[in-house]
């Protein structure tokens, strides 16, 4: 069994990926799917402040927070080679930082400054929002499965 300081960083690695797996969860769910009920300009508008506010302090240490974990979690892996749980730590990692921060930064980020650059109530904005919610969405899918595959490895490697 994992023990001591690794222990900690294992546990704090499935906390931090499974809350981001929460959060992608219910931007899946609730979210998005409230946004695009809306008319587009709304939607388009009311997302824009979301990725906005997404860039505060609290978001950014939880987000960031777990791939740096995780990166961690992965070296140290590669150093020690533990007894047990060696895959599981390391597939964890993988799917969170391949998954989970590597699709948002070339698949979600994108799209959501694409949507900034436009003017909410314009058409090419309304035209966009469509392309938008459904590409957007299926990313962050990927992201939601992969933040929580990565926190159940994290709690398998623990057992």
């Amino acid at each position: 069994m994992i023990d001591g300081p690794y222990f900690v960083l294992t546990v704090l690695g499935a906390l931090g990926t499974g809350v981001m797996a929460g959060v992608f969860c219910a931007f899946s769910a609730l979210v998005v799917k409230g946004l695009d009920s809306l008319p587009p300009a709304q939607g388009a508008a009311a997302m824009n402040a979301i990725n906005r506010a997404a860039m505060t302090p609290a978001f950014m240490i939880v987000f960031v927070g777990a791939a740096v974990l995780c990166a961690v979690l992965a070296v140290v892996t590669f150093v020690l080679w533990p007894a047990n749980g060696t895959v599981q730590l390391l597939v964890g990692s993988g799917l969170y930082l391949a998954g989970a921060f590597g699709v948002t930064a070339v698949a979600n980020v994108p799209r959501n400054d694409t949507l900034l650059r436009l003017d909410p109530e314009s058409p090419e904005a309304g035209a966009y929002w469509r392309t938008y919610v459904s590409e957007w969405t299926i990313w962050n899918h990927v992201r939601a499965v992969t933040a929580a595959g990565a926190s159940v490895s994290y709690v398998l490697a623990l057992t």
